[in-house]
């Protein structure tokens, strides 16, 4: 359950930041690249923040 919340919440923010860079400011496309990079950094490390902060919220696996 974990995985699909944490893919749900990252393809969330991409998408509302693709929107945000094409309606508001195109700054907002740094923050596209930090969910990226993010996602990037915890295939490689094996350690996502989002899984501790719902560890925390008491969401199972």
């Amino acid at each position: 359950m974990k995985n699909r919340i944490v893919r749900a919440v990252a393809g969330t923010f991409i998408l509302i930041s693709l929107l945000l860079a094409i309606y508001v400011n195109q700054n907002w496309l740094w923050f596209t690249a930090f969910v990226g990079v993010n996602l990037l950094q915890s295939s490689i490390t094996k350690w996502c923040l989002m899984e501790d902060i719902l560890t925390k919220l008491g969401v199972k696996d």
